[in-house]
C-alpha cells in the first residue's frame, strides 16, 4: 500500500530521514555552495549519498562500523555526500580535518577502530594502511543495493563520532545518536529556521563541532551554507557584503581580525541580521563592535559544547548583560556542587545543561561517568545565574587562577584587557609565584600600528587598575604576534603557560 506521509508531515528521526525529506520537499535547491568551487542540491545530495552507501556496502562496510572522513575547506560538498552515505549505510561517520598532524590522525582512527577513510583527493597522511576510497569514485558506481533507510538505521543507533579540540589532554571521541542529531529537525517545509536569509556564510573547519552545527543547518535550515576554500578576512568581508547573505557564524578570533583588517569599511551591511559567534565565550567589547559595526544584526553568543550539543543556550547582545551568555529556559541549566547536586540563584559552582537524548565519550566509560548524568551534560565551566535566570560564566573549571586566598576569573581579566585600544586578541594564564602559588600572566597580541609603551606592564596594570581588583592584575604580560590556536578557535593554553616557562629559565640563566 503506498504511504500516505507527505513532505510537509514527515518526522525526520535519523539523518538519512532528513536528508530524504529535504529532498523530497526541495529538490532543486542548493545546500551547499563552496564559493567558486562547487555546489550541492538537495536532490543530488541525496543521489550521491545513496551512490557513497551502495558502494561501501559492496566493499564489506556494515552497520555500526566506523569510518573516517578526511576533508579541508574546499570539499565541503564531498564531506556532505560522505557524511550521510556512510549514514545511509548504517555505518558511523567520524569527521576529521585534513589538516591535522599524522600522529593526531592516526589516534582518532585508531580509537574509533575505522574500517575506512574517505577523502577528497590524495590519501591522508597518517592513516595507516585503512582502506581509502574518494567520494568520486564511490559516488560514480551504480546504484543497485543501497541499504534501506529505516531498516537497518534507527534514531538509536550510534551515527557520529566527533572528537574534542583536545584543549586540556588528549582528543575525545563523543558519540552521538541519529536521535541526538535530529531532535530539532522540522516537520514542514515552512518551518525552516533561518528564514530571513538567502544564505548563511561560514568557515569553519571540518571535524569541529561549530562545523558539524553548520552541516545541520545546511540540511535542516531554509537558507543556502555558504562557505570558503580559503578564508581570509578580505574574502569574508566581500562574501558578507553581497545580497542575500543574511546570517553570519563566526568564532571570536575570526571576528576580531575581521573588525581589525577593515574589510568591511565601507560596505553596505544593512541585510545581515543575524550574526552568531560560538566554540568560546564572545568577549563584551568584540561583541560591541559586533554590533556597532552590524547595525541590523541581533549579535548572538552560542554556548554549547561538542558534549552538550545540540543543547544550548542563546543570548543576543544586550549592553546592560554584557557578560550573560544565555538564560535558564524550562529547567535546560544548572549551577551545581562538586557533589552534583543544584545551588541557588547568586551561588558559584559548575555549569551543566541538560540534553534531550545524550551524547557520550566513545570507549571510555570513567570519562562519561563523570561528564553525563542522565540527561544533564557537565560543561567543564564554573558559572552562576542571576535571579533572572541569566547565566554568568566564570571560567573553564581548569583555567580558574588560584592566587593565595582568592580564585581569579581568567576571562573577566581577557575581558578587561579587550577593552584596550591596542590590545587585538589576549589571554590569561597562572604561573608559578614563591608565596601565592599561582599569579596572573596576560599574553597580548598589539593593533597594529598600537604604540608598543602602551602594552608595558606598568601601563597595562594602570589601564586595568579602574576595571580589576588589584589581586587580578596581570604580574608580567607577553606580546606575541598570534595566539596559538586548534582548529575550532579555541586558544591553546598550554602552550601559552609553556613560553613563560621557556622565558623564566632563559632570563635564570644556566
Amino acid at each position: 500500500m503506498a504511504s500516505t506521509v507527505t513532505p510537509a508531515r514527515r518526522a525526520a528521526r535519523t539523518v538519512p530521514d532528513l536528508l530524504a525529506w529535504r529532498a523530497e520537499a526541495h529538490p532543486d535547491r542548493v545546500a551547499i555552495e563552496v564559493h567558486g568551487v562547487a555546489t550541492l542540491t538537495f536532490a543530488a545530495w541525496e543521489s550521491a549519498a545513496g551512490a557513497v552507501a551502495a558502494a561501501l556496502h559492496r566493499r564489506g562496510v556494515r552497520p555500526g562500523d566506523r569510518v573516517g572522513l578526511v576533508f579541508g575547506a574546499r570539499d565541503w560538498v564531498d564531506f556532505a555526500v560522505a557524511y550521510c552515505g556512510v549514514q545511509r549505510a548504517g555505518a558511523v561517520s567520524v569527521p576529521l580535518s585534513d589538516r591535522l598532524a599524522s600522529g593526531q590522525l592516526r589516534h582518532a582512527l585508531d580509537h574509533c577502530e575505522a574500517v575506512a577513510v574517505l577523502h577528497a583527493g590524495a590519501g591522508p597522511d597518517g592513516g595507516g594502511g585503512l582502506p581509502a576510497y574518494t567520494v568520486t569514485e564511490l559516488s560514480g558506481e551504480p546504484v543497485d543495493d543501497v541499504p534501506a533507510v529505516g531498516h537497518r538505521v534507527r534514531p538509536g543507533d550510534l551515527a557520529q563520532i566527533l572528537y574534542t579540540s583536545g584543549t586540556t589532554g588528549r582528543p575525545k571521541g563523543v558519540g552521538a545518536t541519529h536521535a541526538n542529531l535530529t531532535v530539532h529537525a522540522p516537520n514542514h517545509p515552512r518551518r525552516l529556521a533561518l528564514g530571513h536569509s538567502e544564505r548563511f556564510l561560514h568557515a569553519f573547519a571540518i571535524g569541529t563541532n561549530a562545523a558539524q552545527t553548520m552541516l545541520f543547518n545546511a540540511l535542516a535550515a531554509k537558507p543556502t551554507a555558504l562557505t570558503l576554500a580559503q578564508s581570509t578576512p578580505g574574502r569574508f568581508a566581500r562574501l558578507i557584503a553581497t545580497t542575500g547573505t543574511g546570517t553570519v557564524f563566526l568564532v571570536p578570533s575570526m571576528a576580531i581580525e575581521l573588525l581589525d583588517s577593515g574589510a568591511l569599511s565601507g560596505r553596505d551591511l544593512s541585510h545581515v541580521h543575524l550574526i552568531g559567534s560560538t566554540a568560546a565565550a564572545l568577549p563584551p567589547a568584540v561583541a560591541a563592535r559586533l554590533a556597532a559595526a552590524f547595525p541590523s544584526a541581533a549579535v548572538v553568543n552560542y554556548y554549547s559544547s561538542t558534549e552538550a550539543a545540540p543543547a544550548q543556550t542563546t543570548m543576543i547582545f544586550d549592553p546592560a548583560r554584557r557578560d550573560a551568555v544565555g538564560k535558564a529556559v524550562g529547567g535546560t541549566l544548572m549551577i551545581a556542587d562538586d557533589a552534583g547536586q543544584p545551588l541557588p540563584a547568586g551561588e558559584t559552582g559548575h555549569v551543566w545543561l541538560r540534553c534531550d537524548h545524550p551524547r557520550a565519550y566513545y570507549r571510555d566509560a570513567e570519562a562519561s561517568a563523570a561528564t553525563f548524568r542522565g540527561e544533564w551534560v557537565r560543561m567543564g565551566d564554573i558559572g552562576r545565574l542571576d535571579a533572572d535566570g541569566y547565566l554568568y560564566l566564570t571560567d573553564r573549571h581548569q583555567d580558574v587562577i588560584k592566587s593565595g586566598a582568592y580564585k581569579i576569573s581568567s576571562l573577566e581579566v581577557e575581558a578587561a584587557l579587550h577593552e584596550h585600544p591596542a590590545v587585538a586578541e589576549a589571554a590569561v594564564v597562572p604561573i608559578p609565584h614563591p608565596v601565592l602559588g599561582s599569579a596572573v600572566a596576560a599574553v597580548v597580541v598589539a593593533r597594529p600600528d598600537a604604540p608598543p609603551a602602551d602594552l608595558e606592564l606598568p601601563a597595562l596594570r594602570g589601564f586595568l587598575a579602574g576595571r580589576l581588583t588589584d589581586y587580578q592584575l596581570p604580574t608580567r604580560v607577553l606580546l606575541v604576534e598570534d595566539l596559538p590556536r586548534n582548529e575550532g578557535g579555541k586558544v591553546v593554553k598550554r602552550e601559552l603557560i609553556t613560553r613563560f616557562e621557556t622565558q623564566a629559565e632563559t632570563q635564570e640563566g644556566p
